[in-house]
């Protein structure tokens, strides 16, 4: 199929809707509208549910009971709507139920603003709701990583009944770009055997979260931990760019990731050997191929659109292997190219030393610059 110029949140309802999707339940909510209000008009086109719900709280708690009856069910929202679905979302992760959420990140904390963000990464990575439980985490830096990672989520979501999050931003879901969508599968009548609903003589099945034997509950986690071992088995992703000779090793997700990439190519024309990972699975986080890199690399430099949340991630898998730095621009703002690629500099030139909280000498940058 031909390339066509599509925005990053439209490109996402559409790629849902090819790849299955067949109820979505939402609120609006800047910088994401764009996904409910095209799936408004194309779900009834094809004979589909669209419900635009009086909250986010209700969105979540339909998706659930969607997604008890098996079929392809998905809600999207931005940071502080997502914060109001955390009960919901813990309830459909310990039914273990399959369902799928939209994040496009938005600057905070509080009602924040518009502006691209990456400070949901915590809530949406470690699992923002109640108790013990694993979310699926993709990152898209591009128009066409949207679409693709839509319908992955679709399909991790089924194969492990869980939760899967696209989380992407303002930036990535409102840029337009050429990307090719994928063709339009049809509907499927899935016959779980875990599913709820349909009429027959089978036995009875009931779909709950609610273990009130506290031994029960954690049967039920000790499962839940058990499938999350198996994710993070078979599904890390990431993206490598320049890390066969690099010696030093600059890591972002997401937008922050692909202006990295940017400042990296800079360096490169400059002699310096430095590379990039773009970890596309945040969760679960690519932290073996890390692990291996720290091995090799004379520093780290994370970069992030918060105050430093992937940055816990990466000092727990590196440890003190290897000193690491940190650049982040919180409340909204994107680091432009040449900022990071400044940090890079510095970082070659500085006498790096290993320390417990890379982020203190960063704020101390940024309240002096």
């Amino acid at each position: 199929m031909a390339k066509e110029l599509i925005k990053g949140n439209v490109a996402m309802a559409e790629a849902a809707i090819r790849a299955g999707l067949e109820a979505y339940f939402g609120y609006p909510i800047t910088p994401q509208t764009e996904v409910l209000e095209h799936l408004a008009r194309r779900m009834p086109e094809l004979g589909r549910a669209f419900v635009q719900a009086e909250s986010e709280v209700a969105a979540i708690n339909m998706v659930y009971g969607a997604a008890c009856t098996g079929v392809r069910v998905m809600t999207s929202s931005s940071s502080p709507g997502v914060s109001l679905m955390q009960e919901g979302l813990s309830y459909i992760a310990g039914t273990e139920v399959p369902a799928v959420i939209i994040n496009v990140m938005r600057g905070g904390p509080g009602l924040g603003n518009i502006a691209p963000a990456q400070s949901d990464y915590y809530q949406s990575v470690h699992g923002g709701g109640h108790g013990d439980y694993h979310p699926i985490v993709l990152a898209p830096a591009s128009v066409q990583e949207s679409i693709d990672l839509t319908v992955l989520s679709f399909e991790l979501a089924e194969k492990y009944r869980n939760l899967a999050f696209v989380l992407s931003d303002g930036s990535v879901g409102q840029m337009m770009e050429p990307a090719e969508l994928p063709p339009m599968q049809p509907i499927v009548k899935k016959n779980y055997d875990w599913a709820i609903g349909g009429k027959g003589t089978r036995e009875k099945r009931i779909l709950t979260s609610i273990n009130i034997n506290p031994h029960d509950e954690e049967i039920a986690n000790l499962r839940m931990l058990q499938t999350w071992f198996e994710i993070k088995k078979n599904e890390v992703r990431y993206k490598e760019y320049y890390l066969d000779d690099a010696e030093f090793l600059v890591i972002g997700f997401g937008t922050s990731g692909r202006v990295a990439l940017s400042a990296v190519r800079k360096c490169r024309e400059k002699g310096i050997k430095v590379g990039l990972l773009r970890p596309i699975t945040v969760r679960p986080f690519p932290d073996e191929v890390i692990i291996e890199l720290a091995e090799r690399v004379q520093g780290i430099l994370v970069v992030e659109m918060n105050q430093g949340q992937m940055l816990d991630d990466v000092m727990i898998a590196v440890g003190k292997k290897v000193p690491i730095e940190f650049y982040g621009r919180p409340g909204g703002v994107i680091p432009f190219p040449e900022d990071v690629e400044s940090e890079i500099e510095r970082m070659v030139s500085a006498k790096l030393e290993i320390v417990n909280n890379p982020r203190v000498a960063w704020l101390d940058r940024m309240l002096h610059r």
